[in-house]
């Protein structure tokens, strides 16, 4: 896709974006915010890439968020290739809104990704770093996929980082960190 298709490049529609956030008294909008929560957050903000204005899709979420979904995909691959008859765990509701029991190959399979994230784990085996990742491949504005070592992603994170990212100044952690899952009690 050209910039010039790219409604996020479009400067009436950046200009119409920063009133919206101008209006809010916002340097960011969040976007579906039913899928918020404390450790992941959509949002959009207006910058500049390779000195063009334009409008950023970004999801940021926490590392520990990120190596949790690491050590699924880990998981979910040794269990494919495991199991022959290998099939996604599917959770399904009854009329009650309970979840329905799984069936013994699920079972199966579930116990074998649980032993594979706790092997991994002990070994600390998965590490992730804070990143900032750019995808110019978007159907709107520029995408960045944002991981940061904060506890929470709250509203005070994303308006720092898009402080700091619109001035150039962002600093990130080079350090790798892994995670331990928390003992349910």
């Amino acid at each position: 896709m050209k910039p010039s298709d790219n409604k996020g490049f479009d400067p009436q529609t950046i200009q119409a974006f920063r009133r919206e956030l101008a209006k809010a008294g916002a340097n960011f909008q969040l976007q579906n915010d039913d899928e918020r929560n404390p450790e992941y957050a959509h949002f959009r903000f207006a910058g500049r890439f390779e000195g063009k204005e334009v409008i950023f899709d970004a999801v940021m979420y926490t590392l520990r968020l990120d190596h949790e979904s690491e050590l699924f995909e880990i998981a979910e691959h040794r269990a494919a290739q495991h199991f022959p008859q290998y099939r996604k765990i599917q959770y399904e509701e009854d009329e009650e809104g309970n979840l329905k029991s799984l069936d013994s190959l699920e079972e199966e399979i579930g116990l074998f990704m649980a032993e594979v994230i706790q092997e991994l784990e002990d070994e600390e085996a998965v590490k992730v770093k804070e990143h900032v990742d750019v995808d110019i491949h978007m159907d709107f504005g520029v995408g960045l996929d944002i991981g940061l070592h904060v506890q929470e992603v709250t509203d005070t994170v994303i308006r720092q980082f898009v402080e700091d990212y619109n001035a150039g100044t962002l600093k990130l952690d080079p350090a790798l960190y892994s995670f331990q899952t928390a003992e349910s009690e």
